[in-house]
């Protein structure tokens, strides 16, 4: 199982980045897809989720309207596009996938939003 997330880096405030997780050795497909970050010094934040088949995405409030969370499942991948970002939005960023017992994590991308 492989989840490798990419597309990390240095954005001014007011930047966009997008986020790609690219998925291998299960059923991408059957698994809810999460985007989760960390700052230094806090804990694991949950930023957005899209389920198996999409449809309906759900966000942090600390992120809604700009951060959108999409999954193409016949690439085995999934998304975040982040608009607007800000200061606080700098993190390293985790993709998950979920089912029932099941949760894989990828390794994070560091996403930096600095001036």
């Amino acid at each position: 199982v492989q989840l490798v997330e990419s597309g990390g880096g240095l954005v001014q405030p007011g930047g966009s980045l997008r986020l790609s997780c690219a998925a291998s050795g299960f059923t991408f497909r059957s698994y809810a897809m999460r985007w989760y970050r960390q700052a230094p010094g806090k804990e694991r934040e949950l930023v957005a989720s899209i389920p198996s088949a999409g449809g309906y995405t759900n966000y942090a409030d600390s992120v809604k309207g700009r951060f959108t969370v999409s999954r193409d499942n016949a690439k085995n991948t999934v998304y975040l596009q982040m608009n607007s970002l800000k200061l606080e939005d700098t993190a390293v960023y985790y993709c998950n996938a979920f089912r029932g017992l099941y949760d894989y994590w990828g390794q994070g991308t560091q996403v930096t939003v600095s001036s």
